[in-house]
C-alpha cells in the first residue's frame, strides 16, 4: 500500500521532484516517509515519522541531485517509526519497497549467520541487505537483482539504487504495482500515475520478476531470463490538474462533486472485447470492501432483469474455497487499482482452472486488466481519497449497463440521459444538518432490504472509514432476531427505501426502531410522510438499475459532514491506505 517514487535526470532536481511525487502519493500511507538522493556522489538520508509535511521540513530543495528514490509508508513489517521508515541502506545497495517478503525471517537468519545487523525490525531492510549478500558474489546487479527476484517470496516493488553505478536507477517488480515513466532526458519510477502526471503522462508497467535498469536517456527492460523486452508506452489520460483538490477543502468533496461527469465518462465510452454474455448459466462476483459492495448490487440487478444466478464473494475467502464453476461461468472481478491483492490471487486462480474472467477497473493495463480474459474500464480519472465515491459510482454504472447488455432490454434504462443533472442535484442538498444530529454518537445503524441493503453496507463502511464512528448495516427485516435490543433513545438508524415493492414492510421495521426511542434518517424516493422518522432526505426516482447511483450519495456526504464535524483526517484516515496491494 504504500508510496513509490524515483528520479534520474539532468534537467531537474531529483529532491524536488521525488518529493512532489510522495505528496502526490501520500494516499498510499503516511505512516512516515524518507528520501535517498545523490549529491556530490555521495548518498543521502533523511526519513521522518509521520506525513510528508515532517520530512518536508527537514529536507533542503536547493540541494542539486539528479538521483533519488522515494517512499511513503503504510506499515506492515514493524511500527510506525523513524527507524523503520524507507528508503533502507545496507553497504552499497539503498532500497525502497512496497509489499511484503514473506520468508524474510529466513533470509535474515542466512544473513545474520554472515555477519550483518539491523537498525529495523522490518522485511525491507532484510531485503537490501540479502541484495548485497548476493552481489557479493555475483559482481553484476543485474545478475543479482534476477537471482533475488527466485528467492524472495511475496509481493513486492523495488526502487534500488547502487552506489556502485550512480548512472543508473534500477527497479524490480512482483505482484505490487510499478510504473516508468518517460521523460526528456530523464525518467521517472512511480507506484501509481499520480506521482509523475506534473511532469510527464506517458508510461510503461513492469511485468512480474522483471528489472528496469533506468538512465537519464534509456529504459531497458529485462525478462526473468535476463533478456531484454520491448515494453508499450502508455498515456495517462487525465491531467495533473484533475488530481488536485481544485479549491474543494478536501479530495473526498471534489471527487463527489466529480461524479456528473465519471458517470456521464462511463456509460458513454466504448467498450470494445466484451464477452457473450448469452453463453454464460452463472456469474460470479469477486471483490473487496467497497467494490464488493457494487457485486451485491449487481447480483440484484442482474438476477432481477437477465434470469441468471449470481454469486458474489469476498476475494480474500474465494481463493482458498471450493468453487463450483466450470465453461459456463463467467468470474467478474472488479477493483479500482486493478492492483488489489486479494482479486488479483483469486483472478489467477480462475485463470488457471480456465473459466472466462471480466474485470471492472479503472487503470488502464494494470494487472487485474492483463491478467483478464475481457475488461471494463470505468472512467472515473483519479482517485485521491482513501475512501472511494466516485469510483464506487463508476462501478454502479458499469453494473447497470451490464444488467441492460445481458437481459437485452435497453428500456431499463430509460432514465439515462437524466442522471448526470439528477446526481448533482442530489449533491447539492444540506446533508450537514443531519450530519449535526449524529456526529456525537458512538453507534449508528443502517437498515434497508433488497438492493437498498446493498447500499446501506456501502453506506456504514465510508462512515466508519472516515469518521471512526462505529457503524454496522442490517437487513431490516432481521431487526427482530437480535439486532433491536442495540436500539436504545436517540439511536441514529439511518434507513433507505427505494423499492416500491419492499416499502411497506421497511416502514414496518422502521416504525419498530422508531417506538424503541431510535432517532431515524429515512432516505427515500417515494412520497410517504409520517411519523415514523425524524429527518428525511428525498432523492429523485428513476428506474431500478440506476436508482442506487442516486441512493448512495447522501451516504457518502453524510460521512464526509460527520468526519469534518468530527475534524477526523478525511483524506487519509488513520490505519489505512488506498490501494491494498499486500494480502
Amino acid at each position: 500500500m504504500c508510496g513509490i517514487t524515483g528520479y534520474i535526470g539532468k534537467n531537474k532536481n531529483a529532491i524536488k521532484v521525488i518529493i512532489d511525487g510522495l505528496e502526490a502519493l501520500e494516499y498510499r500511507g503516511y505512516d512516515s516517509a524518507g528520501i535517498a538522493y545523490i549529491t556530490d556522489n555521495k548518498l543521502k538520508v533523511i526519513k521522518e515519522k509521520g506525513k510528508i509535511v515532517n520530512l518536508k521540513e527537514k529536507v533542503d530543495l536547493n540541494i542539486k541531485s539528479t538521483l533519488g528514490i522515494g517512499h511513503t509508508r503504510w506499515a506492515t513489517h514493524g511500527e510506525p517509526s523513524k527507524e523503520n521508515s524507507h528508503p533502507h541502506t545496507v553497504n552499497k545497495f539503498t532500497v525502497v519497497h512496497n509489499g511484503i517478503i514473506e520468508n524474510y525471517l529466513e533470509l535474515k537468519d542466512t544473513l545474520l549467520k554472515n555477519g550483518y545487523t539491523f537498525n529495523s525490525t522490518t522485511d525491507t531492510e532484510v531485503a537490501c541487505a540479502y541484495i548485497d549478500y548476493l552481489y557479493k558474489e555475483e559482481k553484476d546487479i543485474l545478475k543479482t537483482l534476477n537471482k533475488a527476484t527466485k528467492i524472495f517470496r511475496g509481493s513486492y516493488a523495488l526502487g534500488i539504487i547502487c552506489i556502485d553505478d550512480l548512472d543508473n536507477l534500477y527497479a524490480v517488480r512482483k505482484t505490487s504495482p510499478l510504473i516508468i515513466a518517460k521523460g526528456d532526458g530523464e525518467n521517472y519510477i512511480a507506484s501509481d500515475v499520480p506521482a509523475i502526471l506534473k511532469y510527464t503522462n506517458k508510461y510503461m508497467l513492469l511485468d512480474d520478476n522483471e528489472i528496469a535498469k533506468i538512465s537519464v536517456s534509456d529504459i531497458k527492460v529485462y525478462n526473468d531470463k535476463l533478456k531484454e523486452v520491448t515494453k508499450e508506452t502508455y498515456e495517462f489520460e487525465g491531467s495533473y490538474e484533475s488530481s488536485m483538490k481544485c479549491g474543494y477543502d478536501h479530495f473526498m468533496l471534489k471527487e463527489i462533486h466529480e461524479e456528473p461527469i465519471v458517470f456521464s465518462n462511463t456509460v458513454n465510452s466504448k467498450m470494445d472485447n466484451l464477452p457473450d454474455f448469452s453463453k454464460y448459466n452463472q456469474i460470479h462476483i469477486v471483490a473487496c470492501g467497497s467494490a464488493y459492495h457494487t457485486g451485491l448490487v449487481g447480483k440484484y440487478l442482474i438476477e432481477k432483469y437477465a434470469n441468471i444466478p449470481v454469486y458474489v464473494e469476498v476475494a480474500s475467502e474465494y481463493r482458498y474455497k471450493k468453487n463450483f464453476y466450470d465453461k459456463n461461468t463467467l468470474v467478474i472481478f472488479v477493483s479500482q487499482s486493478g492492483e488489489t491483492a486479494d482479486t488479483l490471487a483469486a483472478l489467477k486462480k480462475a485463470n488457471d482452472d480456465n473459466i472466462d474472467t471480466l474485470s471492472i477497473v479503472n487503470v488502464v493495463g494494470s494487472s487485474i486488466a492483463r491478467e483478464s480474459k475481457y475488461v471494463i474500464y470505468t472512467k472515473a480519472g483519479c482517485e485521491i481519497a482513501v475512501a472511494t465515491t466516485k469510483a464506487y459510482l463508476a462501478q454502479l454504472s458499469v453494473f447497470a449497463l451490464i444488467t441492460s447488455w445481458i437481459s437485452k432490454d435497453k428500456n431499463i434504462l430509460k432514465d439515462i440521459d437524466k442522471i448526470s443533472n439528477l446526481i448533482e442535484e442530489t449533491i447539492d442538498k444540506n446533508y450537514l444538518d443531519i450530519a449535526k444530529q449524529i456526529y456525537k454518537n458512538n453507534n449508528i445503524f443502517f437498515i434497508g432490504r433488497g438492493i437498498d441493503y446493498a447500499l446501506c453496507m456501502e453506506g456504514s463502511l465510508k462512515l466508519k472509514e472516515i469518521s471512526y464512528i462505529n457503524s454496522v448495516a442490517y437487513q431490516a427485516g432481521e431487526l427482530k432476531h437480535g439486532t433491536i435490543s442495540l436500539i436504545e433513545k436517540d439511536t441514529p438508524v439511518i434507513a433507505i427505501a427505494t423499492n416500491d415493492e419492499l416499502l411497506e414492510k421497511t416502514i414496518s421495521n422502521i416504525k419498530e426502531v422508531k417506538a424503541r426511542g431510535a432517532k431515524v434518517i429515512f432516505i427515500t424516493n417515494s412520497d410517504v410522510t409520517g411519523d415514523f422518522y425524524d429527518y428525511i432526505i428525498k432523492i429523485p426516482k428513476v428506474c431500478e438499475t440506476l436508482q442506487p447511483i442516486l441512493t448512495v450519495i447522501p451516504l457518502q456526504l453524510i460521512a464526509y459532514e460527520v468526519a469534518k464535524l468530527n475534524n477526523c483526517d478525511i483524506d487519509k484516515p488513520r490505519n489505512l491506505a488506498k490501494s491494498v496491494t499486500v494480502e
